[in-house]
Formats: structure tokens, sequence, C-alpha cells
């Protein structure tokens, strides 16, 4: 806040507040001449009259002592432009009181599944309930509650993991975050096969994941092998299987982050996707973020009694 702001609040604050305390003196006031309380010369109906009564000393007085409570609160709170108070006080410095005080809560309850890994947390039925309300609390919004994913954002139940579905590939994914690029290829395509070159690896990307390859006599799949083979092939493979190091997804499985529509795959190869799995370590800390991930781990795995974890 600049000092001239910083002022007109001041001069805001004190007008208001000593303007208030003039009103309350000038009209409780009585001036030569004012009829007396019980005389003003107005009836209605016969027997209502109008009288000229002051209020009370008592009434009066509380408004004067709430005013003193009000120059004594913006004293000691802060309350002229930046002033802090004599207090010191500020929701700033009370916000962080009090995320201590609930920190040092939430730390007793998470202390007990500290530093275990994933699989482990997955069968303990406590924990899963605690990653269960984490999720709720900080993945729900992309994920949807149910975690099914959306358009753009992908089911967590199914045993599809562009990343890798391991218990430590997905504790990375939620503390470290993940950031998937699709690269625009649409001109480079156009370059190499003309105006529907796009068309033409949507064509072969489609035989990919169809039963033994497809149609083989496909002119459009033929021509979009070549071009696959020239560009898609570097990440996706040369069986479109992916690679989960890069997060570039198998395109075999039948699974469309964007959706399987030409529309759709036509801006998917022709402009590119961009998307971002935000980090959340620092915002759930390491035993928050594991019991998350166990939790996510649980959708599509089974736990077994007895079985070994991965540290």
């Amino acid at each position: 806040m600049t000092t001239a702001w910083n002022w007109y609040v001041i001069i805001l604050v004190l007008f208001n507040l000593l303007g208030v305390t003039w009103l309350l003196w000038w009209t409780a006031k009585r001036r030569p001449g004012d009829p007396k309380p019980e005389d003003t010369s107005h009836y209605w109906d016969g027997d209502i009259t109008e009288y000229n009564k002051p209020m009370p000393r008592w009434w009066i007085n509380g408004f004067y002592i709430a005013i003193v409570f009000a120059f004594g609160y913006l004293f000691w709170y802060g309350g002229f432009g930046t002033y802090q108070g004599f207090g010191k006080w500020s929701s700033q410095g009370e916000h962080d009181r009090q995320a201590a005080v609930a920190n040092a809560r939430l730390e007793q309850t998470f202390a007990p599944y500290k530093g275990l890994a994933i699989d482990a947390l997955a069968r303990d039925p406590q924990a899963l309930k605690l990653g269960k309300s984490i999720f709720a609390n900080t993945c729900a919004t992309c994920h949807g509650s149910s975690a099914k994913g959306a358009v753009g954002y992908p089911d967590l139940t199914d045993d599809i993991w562009h990343w890798g579905g391991a218990p430590e590939q997905i504790l990375h994914t939620v503390v470290q975050g993940r950031e998937g690029v699709m690269p625009p290829w649409g001109k480079v395509l156009q370059g190499m096969g003309g105006p529907d070159a796009v068309d033409y690896v949507i064509a072969y990307v489609h035989q990919l994941g169809e039963p033994a390859g497809g149609n083989r006599n496909d002119y459009a799949a033929a021509r979009g092998k070549t071009l696959y083979e020239g560009v898609c092939v570097a990440c996706h493979g040369k069986d479109g299987k992916g690679d989960a190091k890069v997060g570039a997804p198998d395109l075999t499985d039948g699974y469309w982050l964007y959706g399987d529509g030409r529309e759709a795959l036509r801006v998917t190869i022709g402009d590119g996707r961009h998307g971002v799995m935000p980090a959340w370590g620092k915002i759930l800390g390491d035993t928050r973020s594991r019991l998350v991930a166990a939790y996510v781990w649980s959708l599509s795995h089974q736990a077994k009694p007895g079985a070994q974890t991965q540290q």
C-alpha cells in the first residue's frame, strides 16, 4: 500500500469514528426553545401523542463506550492503514499459528505410517481410509470422487499407467508430478505425406489396436505405417506399446486419454497435447503422499497379505 492510500485509510477511519461521536453528541443535546419532552402538540386519533423525549443516558453512554472500544481495538489490532497495532496481530500470523496446531495434530495421526512402503500401506484399512480422505481433498477435483477420471485426466481404477503402475512409480507421480507432452506433428506429417497425412496415421494407429493388426490391405493405414515409423516410433515404439519412462501411452490397449474419435485424434496428432500432473510432495509431505499413493495403487491392485513390499 502506497503512502497516499495509507493516509487515505487512516483519515477515512478517523472521520467515521469522530463523525459518529459528534453526531451522537449533537443529536442528544437539548437547545433553548426546544419543546418539553411531553409537549409537541402532535396528536393523532385523539389519543396518540408524539413526544420529544431524549434517549436514556445509559443508552447514549453505551454508544460512547462502543466508540472508545473501537479506538482501542484499532490501536491494539491495527486498522489505521498499514499500522500493525500494539498487539502485532495479523491474519497471516493467526493462520500460521492455527495451521501449526492443526499440522501437529495431523502428524500424530500420520506418525504410525511414516516411511512405510506403498503396498504395505495398501493392506492397512485405516491407512486406506486416510488415503481416501486425502484423495478426496486434493485429487478428486481432476480425477473425480470415484477416481474414474475424465477427458484429459486418467482413470486411476484400471491397470493402464502411462508412467508406470508400480508402487514407487505412483509415489513418484504424486510427490514430484508428471508432465506429458505430445508435440504437434501436423505440419511435419503433411510435409512428409500430403494434406491427408494425419488421417493416414490415425488409420494406422486404429489398426494397431485391432486383433491381428486389422486389415493389412487398408491403403490409408499402410501409408500411415510409413509415416508412423518416421515420426512416432521414437516415443511409442515400433509396436505402439509406448514407453513409461517418458509417459508415452500404449496405442494398442484401447484406452485414449483424450478420446479415440477422428476429430480428437486430429487434435492430438496435429496440434499436440500438454498434460500436467502437479507435484504434491511439498504440500502433502512424505507420509500423506504415501497414504494417497497407497489408496490410488489399491484401486487397481489387490494387496495380498504377506506379500513382499517394495521400499
